[in-house]
């Protein structure tokens, strides 16, 4: 396993994270064994959030157990169960209940790196800055930032904790694929290198459009994500496969199939090291069901595609109109 610097911590994380939100997996035994997998296959970084109700972080921390200082453990903070209307957002009471209740379900004394999952316009930058510096302080969370929050209010939050002498932001996630580049390389890449912050990049395959099970004009494969009519809403309701899987998008699946023969890979390995060719990725966020998918998406690491491949996605992906894929 190759590794990375987290921005400035010092700290060394897998060049690939695991992420465990299992949304389509509902055996737990496997969920916990694809846990194990990347762990044996040299994984030290895991992400995981309040997905289905808190089960992802239960989950982990029933992985996690005998082995929790091996790793480099992530979870973000915006919702909270329960009720009340003060239960979403980032004001000081959610973040606090919402810490303690995480720790709790990932078994464990203190979190590596605690991320805001998303931006609350209605909670005061610093009012949010400075009750991360206090579970800093604390010693419940180790390094602070952020998840899909608007680039100027990332700014403002590493310039509030700069002025104030508070624990500053130390790593962005944020979507990043062949199929979506151009806030990531517009805006958040220069941002990440000015400032040294480490970037983790979620849906590097696009919910598997890049794994080259998916081609235009032919359907899906029902057992995939794209294969339930949205409209159902039992799948991606925000998404249907005839409108994702584009010209472009299928030009992007065709050089990946292709490229994929020369090198001795997957699809998927040849999309994830496209996204590991960036210096400014500290490292993509693979969402695997299964071990057997850890296992391919390890596959994109120890190798890089030669210069003129690299140059040949970039041409093809090229934006158009991005898409999201979360």
């Amino acid at each position: 396993m190759d590794f990375r610097y987290l921005g400035r911590t010092g700290i060394q994380v897998s060049a690939i994270c695991l992420g465990t939100a299992f949304r389509g997996q509902t055996d737990e035994n496997l969920c916990l064994r694809t846990i194990d997998r990347a762990l044996d296959l040299g994984c030290n970084f895991i992400d995981t959030a309040l997905y289905g109700e808190g089960r992802s972080e239960e989950l982990v921390g029933r992985a996690l157990k005998g082995r929790r200082e091996e790793v480099v453990l992530c979870t973000k903070i915006f919702g909270t169960l329960g009720n009340d209307p003060n239960r979403v957002g980032l004001t000081r009471i959610n973040i606090l209940r919402g810490v303690e209740a995480s720790l709790r379900r990932l078994r464990t004394d203190f979190l590596d790196l605690y991320l805001l999952h998303s931006y609350d316009p209605r909670a005061p930058v610093e009012e949010i800055v400075r009750t991360l510096d206090d579970l800093v302080r604390q010693g419940k969370v180790r390094h602070v930032g952020c998840s899909n929050w608007p680039v100027r209010k990332v700014v403002e939050a590493l310039w509030v904790g700069d002025k104030r002498n508070l624990a500053p932001f130390v790593c962005l996630q944020y979507q990043y694929s062949l199929l979506n580049r151009t806030e990531f390389e517009t805006e958040l890449a220069p941002l990440c290198a000015e400032f040294g912050l480490g970037s983790m990049t979620y849906s590097p395959l696009a919910i598997g459009l890049l794994s080259g099970r998916f081609r235009r004009g032919t359907a899906p494969p029902a057992d995939s994500p794209w294969g339930v009519d949205p409209a159902a809403g039992l799948s991606r309701s925000r998404y249907a496969f005839a409108e994702a899987m584009t010209e472009q998008a299928d030009r992007i699946v065709a050089a990946l199939i292709e490229l994929g023969r020369k090198y001795g890979r997957t699809p998927s390995q040849v999309a994830i090291a496209w996204v590991l060719d960036h210096p400014e990725v500290t490292a993509p966020i693979l969402g695997a069901d299964l071990p057997e998918q850890v296992d391919d998406a390890f596959g994109a690491t120890g190798w890089a595609l030669e210069r003129e491949d690299r140059a040949r996605l970039d041409e093809l992906s090229t934006p158009a109109t991005p898409a999201k894929f979360s």
